[in-house]
């Protein structure tokens, strides 16, 4: 049995008693006022969304900083992929330099395979990155990874269906 959402009544109380907090909570982490108004909007619409509701108990801080940490953690591997793909078209020559849309939806698109990536069991994304960025064949992997072959099937299986579910 789930627990019911939380009421609108709840949310708002926990925002009005809390918010101010969280905000200048996660302003600290940041090191912006803005970048931290939008997380603590985000922590309160995910609250919104969950099911969880019987968490939030006699601390209410601490649940709302456990939901404020995961959309931090979010942001800085935003920021990560956003950084390494800026880093690497910034050696383009201008000529081959993308458009903002194109980057746009580069940017958009990495993001979606990282999210991909991560929702893998650590094995499978091993497996499934040899094959895919170091060019192994399934036998190369198995002998590496001292699994049978049907195993490296299997974990690359899980690995295209994740893709397939991405797309």
């Amino acid at each position: 049995m789930s627990a019911a959402a939380p009421s609108p009544q709840s949310i708002a109380t926990l925002y009005n008693d809390h918010h101010g907090w969280l905000q200048g909570w996660l302003r600290r982490k940041l090191g912006d006022a803005s970048q931290a108004a939008d997380l603590a909007h985000d922590t309160y619409v995910r609250l919104l969304q969950s099911r969880r509701s019987a968490a939030i108990g006699e601390q209410p801080r601490a649940f709302l900083t456990h939901i404020a940490k995961g959309l931090l953690v979010d942001h800085w591997r935003r920021q990560e992929v956003e950084r390494a793909y800026l880093d690497t078209i910034a050696l383009l020559p201008e000529p081959l330099a993308p458009s903002p849309e194109t980057r746009l939806m580069v940017l958009e698109t990495l993001l979606r395979i990282d999210a991909m990536l991560r929702s893998l069991p650590e094995q499978t994304r091993e497996i499934f990155l040899m094959a895919q960025l170091d060019e192994l064949t399934y036998q190369q992997i198995a002998e590496r990874q001292q699994l049978s072959l049907a195993t490296i099937k299997r974990h690359m299986r899980k690995g295209f269906l994740a893709c397939l579910a991405a797309a």
